[in-house]
């Protein structure tokens, strides 16, 4: 069947020879003439789909199927000249976006370290509101007056019998801590915990100096249950807002604390309290009826003086002065018996008789020997320590007694069974003890190569959490009149967050990572070989059989000790460096060399503290400390630069020719200083008169009665 339409077509001719022509679109189009044109379509009932049918078609509908083809082909071409334009703009904005994204990162990574106006620090965005670390910031040193007098290259203390009273706390915390100071048994020591932990990066951010306004809100609830630290778990929110700090002008800043106890939630903030408190007026919240840990006061910030980058011993004197006519802890939230006791007891120290002649206390090893000695004196008649018994072994009332954080294990031990001054009714304690071990909670909780200390961390503060809960003497002062001693190198970054405010007898003692002079105690490393015999091999040679002007020998941990050898090692046959010597049975080379030397080198490993500051000591060495920032023990006592050599990291390639420039006569001086000394460092089996368990005790005690507050 064929059928014939007329229709309307374009004109074929024309359309053809606009094909060429496509810049002109439709506009050339609309242009053309029209004429009518006859179509004839031919359909076949018996099979519609026959190909042949084009055959029969009139030339006119071949003309209209290649008009309908060149459009379509126009209409393709539209459609791919679009998409390539559309996906051109696609990447372009893309590239836009990412560039915008990396100025953006890059900006925030930068405010990090931005100081804003007036010394705002801006806390970075990935840090999940913690605190930039003090690295960020640049304090530009006080210009203390000097109270010493400069011998070339070293500072001696004039003032035998001086006060140095007060200091600045400065809570520099962290930093990651690797631990340090590994020897070799067949050297010097055997500190193999250090070796195999000394890549440690505790996954713990450090706070800068930043103070915070911190506001925590309790809805949990703690359980008296308490055995293995079986302890509710309370949900806490905290939220942080850094206020300004001025790097050189002190300033106040109040801190509302509602609650002693932080977060459970470690992995969520890093919570830091200040630590200096200068209580102005008490503003008390309501307690919250189902939290049993109770609300506290509001307290007002200590003036805060900036830690210089590098600490001179003359610069940590001006500090520890300043401190104590700065520094108080926070008010009682009740008043008890124990706080007018320690204010009396502060009166008649400042208030002490002049010691004039004493057989067992050589006076110019003091910075005031009349207080040391009333201090002493009222320690004895009236100090009383409750010791909690809670706690789980190993970690708590297990001491360990050899090797070289033997100082926190002998302490425990002898605190734990002594008459004296333990007391089992906490009404009557002036301090609280936290018997745990630095040393078990490193052996018994971190797991090897994970580099973070958040279980150990976590633990401590279950433990806090778990007296806070059954007792009622942490909440009274937030922890002030608690104190604990620990040895170990990561002792600092365990106890910087839940125990900051407790009195922190610590070995590594660095005064740029949160140790608070006048608060805080450095506590002697002592390296204990024969737990029976504590004090073998005691004293060296006479002064005209030290031969040798310096000795030192251990591993190459840190970055001074292998200074200290490319300057040393082989270079002089005065100097006796070296790394870890050849095996000797029971360590006879190290000893020997260290008994016939007239200057035994304490250079810093991993972390400020050395063991060997205590055993030049012990072997009648001069000790020569090359530490920057290290707190030498009982610092708030002894008077260190009459027996004792400071020299700085960078005056390493000078070492020998300050040595030599110290006179004879002084030199003299210092050995028999050092003799003279000697009591103070040594353990006994039983507690002796003036030795290293008394004057641990002493220094806790005395930094607690010049830091207490009355209600």
């Amino acid at each position: 069947m064929t059928t014939c339409n007329k229709r309307t077509n374009y004109d074929n001719d024309q359309i053809l020879n606009d094909s060429d022509t496509e810049d002109e679109g439709p506009q050339r189009i609309t242009a053309h003439k029209f004429k009518p044109v006859s179509v004839c379509f031919v359909t076949s009932t018996a099979n519609i789909y026959d190909p042949s049918w084009e055959k029969n078609l009139p030339t006119s509908s071949l003309d209209a199927r290649v008009a309908i083809a060149i459009g379509q082909r126009r209409l393709f071409s539209n459609f791919s000249r679009m998409g390539q334009e559309l996906f051109s703009i696609f990447q372009l904005e893309r590239k836009r976006l990412l560039g915008l994204i990396c100025i953006t990162i890059a900006i925030i990574l930068a405010f990090q370290y931005l100081e804003l106006p007036y010394d705002a620090v801006q806390p970075t965005a990935f840090s999940g509101n913690k605190i930039p670390t003090s690295d960020s910031i640049r304090f530009q040193a006080a210009n203390p007056p000097s109270m010493s007098e400069t011998f070339k290259n070293m500072t001696f203390f004039n003032q035998a019998n001086s006060t140095a009273e007060n200091a600045i706390e400065m809570v520099n915390e962290n930093k990651t801590s690797d631990v340090k100071d590994t020897v070799s048994s067949t050297g010097l020591i055997s500190e193999p915990a250090r070796e195999s932990g000394r890549s440690l990066e505790f996954d713990v951010t450090d706070g800068g100096s930043t103070v915070k306004s911190i506001a925590i809100s309790n809805n949990g609830s703690a359980t008296d249950q308490t055995g293995n630290l079986g302890l509710s778990i309370y949900n806490n929110t905290v939220s942080h807002s850094p206020s300004h700090l001025a790097p050189l002008t002190p300033i106040e800043v109040i801190q509302n604390i509602t609650s002693p106890m932080l977060s459970n939630d470690y992995d969520e903030t890093e919570f830091r309290e200040d630590e200096r408190f200068k209580p102005q007026q008490d503003d008390v919240k309501k307690e919250r009826n189902n939290s049993s840990i109770n609300i506290m006061p509001k307290e007002i910030e200590g003036s805060q003086i900036p830690v210089p980058r590098v600490t001179t011993i003359s610069e940590m004197n001006e500090l520890l002065l300043q401190n104590r006519a700065s520094y108080r802890s926070m008010r009682p939230r009740w008043s008890s018996a124990v706080d007018q006791e320690l204010l009396q007891t502060r009166s008649e120290i400042e208030n002490a008789p002049i010691v004039t002649d004493d057989v067992n206390l050589y006076a110019p090893l003091f910075r005031n020997v009349s207080r040391f000695k009333r201090s002493y004196e009222l320690m004895e008649r009236t100090l009383k320590v409750y010791v909690y018994r809670e706690g789980a072994k190993p970690i708590m009332h297990s001491p360990y007694l050899l090797g070289i954080y033997a100082s926190e294990g002998w302490f425990m031990k002898q605190m734990e069974a002594s008459k004296q001054f333990v007391t089992k009714d906490p009404k009557k304690a002036h301090l609280f003890y936290l018997p745990f071990s630095s040393r078990m909670l490193e052996e018994t909780l971190y797991v090897q190569n994970s580099h973070s200390s958040r279980n150990l961390v976590q633990y401590l503060k279950n433990y806090v959490d778990m007296i806070a809960g059954k007792h009622n003497f942490w909440n009274r002062t937030g922890g002030a009149d608690h104190f604990l001693v620990a040895c170990h190198d990561w002792a600092p970054t365990e106890t910087k967050k839940h125990m900051s405010r407790c009195l922190r007898a610590l070995c590594n003692a660095d005064a740029k990572e949160g140790f608070v002079l006048g608060k805080d105690v450095s506590l002697p490393e002592t390296y204990v070989r024969n737990a029976q015999r504590p004090t073998r091999n005691l004293g060296g040679n006479r002064v005209s059989k030290r031969k040798t002007l310096a000795f030192f020998a251990g591993g190459m941990h840190g970055y001074v000790r292998p200074i200290l050898l490319q300057h040393w090692e082989n270079k002089d046959p005065d100097m006796k460096i070296f790394g870890v010597l050849p095996n000797s049975k029971g360590n006879r080379n190290y000893i020997q060399y260290m008994k016939s030397s007239k200057y035994c080198i304490c250079a810093k490993g991993y972390e400020v503290n050395s063991p060997r500051v205590v055993e030049a000591i012990f072997f009648e060495c001069v000790p020569v400390i090359i530490s920057d920032n290290f707190v030498p023990p009982f610092f708030e006592m002894l008077n260190w630069e009459s027996f004792a050599v400071f020299v700085l990291e960078k005056d390493i390639p000078n070492l020998k020719s300050i040595l030599l420039s110290i006179p004879q006569k002084r030199y003299l001086q210092m050995q028999m200083m050092v003799r003279k000394v000697q009591q103070h460092f040594l353990w006994h089996r039983s507690p002796v008169k003036y030795d290293i368990f008394h004057m641990i005790l002493h220094s806790i005690w005395y930094n607690r009665v010049f830091t207490a507050k009355a209600r």
